[in-house]
């Protein structure tokens, strides 16, 4: 897949088959503005995806510093999964 069609598979294209274009999956007036701002374009390459500056979720701003916070208090928190599967 082309960077195109992979980026419209994991957003335009999902909105769509569930039928919630109206408010999901484009940007536009009145639809849910829950972003992933990049720092490198991912048309030119899609690894550039993974080169988040800023996400805005909810009406919630969270800048790289932020998300870089989160990720290291999730790192920090203890494994409480249990192995029931062995019993």
């Amino acid at each position: 897949m082309s960077p195109l069609e992979t980026l419209a598979s994991a957003t335009r294209k999902p909105a769509e088959w569930l039928g919630l274009a109206d408010s999901v999956g484009t940007i536009a007036p009145g639809k849910v503005a829950d972003l992933v701002l990049l720092d490198a374009d991912p048309l030119a390459s899609i690894t550039n995806t993974r080169r988040i500056s800023t996400v805005i979720l909810r009406g919630r701003l969270f800048r790289r510093g932020d998300l870089d916070g989160l990720l290291k208090s999730v790192a920090a928190m203890p494994d409480l999964r249990t192995n029931d599967w062995i019993r």
